[in-house]
């Protein structure tokens, strides 16, 4: 399975990206592990993500999404999420290969 993800700082900056272990990257996310613009931005939150089997459709989502006005973004977001909640609490005990629940 491949995930295209959005997270949101407390301001609500927007990161929009791709990976293979939604679980993982999330954490990576949150620790701050990878320099960037999580890490700058401090877009910890999970507020939506999609899921396919095909990498090719995964990456045409995202560079789409990425070339959305934010309105559409927060539109998307929010048909889905209207409270902006984490969608990853509760996912982790420490362990970045583990689940929590």
């Amino acid at each position: 399975m491949y995930y295209v993800y959005i997270l949101a700082s407390r301001n609500r900056v927007l990161y929009t990206g791709v990976t293979s272990d939604l679980v993982r990257r999330v954490w990576q996310h949150k620790q701050d592990v990878v320099e960037g613009f999580t890490r700058r931005y401090r877009a910890h939150a999970l507020v939506y993500f999609e899921e396919t089997e095909d990498v090719k459709s995964a990456l045409q989502r995202e560079k789409q999404i990425k070339g959305w006005v934010r309105a559409k973004k927060v539109a998307m977001i929010e048909s889905v999420n209207p409270r902006w909640k984490d969608l990853s609490a509760g996912w982790y005990d420490g362990n970045p290969q583990r689940r929590s629940g």
